[in-house]
């Protein structure tokens, strides 16, 4: 009898077990990291030459998602900008980046799932051409601003990989910077633009040594009237794990976009 209620209570025990659900169903999880990286050279009575120069930058990466049984929301903000003063000349912008990305799926019992997605591509503040005199204002915060729309599928096998392709629709807005979105064909200056097209979106987040991490997102576009012609952004960041509070990282953004410019 006794054999009796150690097995009820062995089965009772591993039902509870079986049932257990991930604790982060239902819930919102933040993440963020975020850096500041400075680089200094200062010369006094030096006789070998250079300059003294002065670089800055500041770096963010913030996530906020949500996922039930039935629904994956995921949102992530990328922040980039710094400055460089080179002896006496002024600061000039060395990074300037916003890069706002929203993904919402849906669990249908397939090895894909439906998507939607929104991004939201732009500089943060104003950027200029340093090889004319003076400098010329080149972008703005959202002059111009890149705004994507896509519907198709989504597949993650593990949480190190996932890719998505669909249709999409992306408008371009401008201010002063009409030369991104102008139709150079028509006699009036456009400062909209929208184009229907397919993206594709793939993502790599993996440990490749101990202690050191790889992410890497690789975003293709193409318009339907220019199927030939790919907008590529490909972001890569290795971090290296030095103690609990100390890391190094390596940063590597590949762009290829041919109303910017026709070279990568």
């Amino acid at each position: 009898m006794r054999l009796k209620y150690v097995f009820i209570l062995l089965l009772i025990s591993s039902t509870i077990f079986v049932q257990e659900k991930d604790p982060t169903l239902n819930n919102w999880i933040a993440s963020a990291v975020v850096g500041f990286n400075i680089s200094q050279l200062a010369l006094s009575n030096w006789s070998q030459g250079g300059e003294n120069s002065l670089t800055w930058s500041l770096a963010g990466d913030i996530s906020y998602n949500y996922k039930s049984d039935d629904f994956e929301f995921k949102n992530n903000l990328k922040l980039a900008y710094g400055r460089t003063k080179l002896g006496s000349d002024d600061f000039k912008t060395n990074d300037n980046d916003l890069y706002l990305e929203s993904v919402i799926s849906k669990n249908v019992g397939w090895t894909v799932s439906p998507y939607f997605s929104n991004t939201v591509r732009t500089s943060i503040t104003t950027g200029y051409n340093y090889d004319t005199t003076p400098k010329t204002e080149i972008v703005n915060l959202f002059d111009p601003g890149y705004v994507t729309q896509s519907l198709g599928f989504y597949y993650e096998p593990n949480k190190k990989f996932n890719t998505r392709l669909g249709i999409a629709i992306e408008e371009v807005f401008t201010s002063n910077n009409t030369q991104y979105a102008d139709d150079v064909t028509t006699v009036n200056i456009e400062n909209t633009k929208v184009d229907a097209g397919l993206e594709s979106v793939t993502a790599i987040e993996q440990e490749v040594a101990e202690n050191l991490f790889l992410k890497s997102k690789l975003r293709l576009f193409t318009r339907f009237n220019n199927i030939d012609v790919w907008d590529v952004r490909w972001d890569n960041t290795i971090v290296a794990k030095i103690n609990d509070f100390m890391n190094v990282n390596f940063t590597f953004l590949l762009v290829y976009q041919e109303d910017q410019s026709l070279k990568v």
